[in-house]
């Protein structure tokens, strides 16, 4: 890690806590109120999902999101499973198309588990265990994991564990405020339409 990048790691932090904590007001005044109440009418009572999910140094968290799968659906499923669309419900896609599911990662943030920006939090099973591991080789995994980042601006859950990995790598050896300014502005244009993945 460059000595920039260095100085740069606690400013992050607090970018991290102060966005975080207007964004959690933001959400609790737009969205989290009738998405809350929606989400548990569809999910039967369960609107929220905490996934076991592995961040900076290797060190296991909960990571939280709106359920946007059935109840009964296997929790460690992800996008490249082939019946995957099938288990999730009609607001999920909502959720999921809007991002509006990763909303509840801010409190992950606010308390330091993640940061805005950097590599996709993953799980400790099937692919994401190739992509964990490639993480340590080349650095990315001492980096707090992001609500967006360098590989989801590309193509956003699609990828094979060995391309997230070269993009986190990547990331890894480049980070900087500008870097993260410039995937923080292309993840917005994503969410609303106006970009595609690079």
């Amino acid at each position: 890690m460059k000595t920039h990048q260095k100085i740069y790691l606690p400013f992050k932090r607090l970018i991290g806590i102060f966005g975080s904590f207007i964004g959690i007001i933001f959400c609790f005044v737009l969205l989290w109120w009738w998405v809350i109440p929606i989400n548990a009418i569809v999910t039967k009572g369960h609107p929220f999902f905490a996934r076991h999910t592995i961040g900076k140094n290797g060190k296991a968290f909960r990571c939280l999101k709106f359920r946007s799968m059935k109840v009964t659906a296997d929790p460690h499923m992800t996008s490249r499973d082939s019946n995957m669309e099938c288990q999730v419900t009609g607001f999920g896609k909502f959720l999921r198309r809007t991002s509006i599911d990763e909303t509840l990662q801010l409190f992950n943030i606010f308390v330091g588990q993640m940061a805005f920006i950097g590599p996709r939090p993953l799980i400790d099973v099937n692919e994401d265990v190739i992509t964990i591991n490639l993480r340590k080789e080349n650095g990315a995994i001492k980096l707090r994991p992001g609500l967006s980042g360098y590989a989801q601006i590309h193509k956003r859950g699609d990828l094979d564990p060995e391309t997230k990995a070269m993009y986190d790598g990547i990331y890894y050896q480049h980070f900087s405020l500008w870097w993260d300014i410039k995937i923080f502005v292309y993840t917005i244009l994503r969410v609303f339409g106006a970009a595609k993945g690079r």
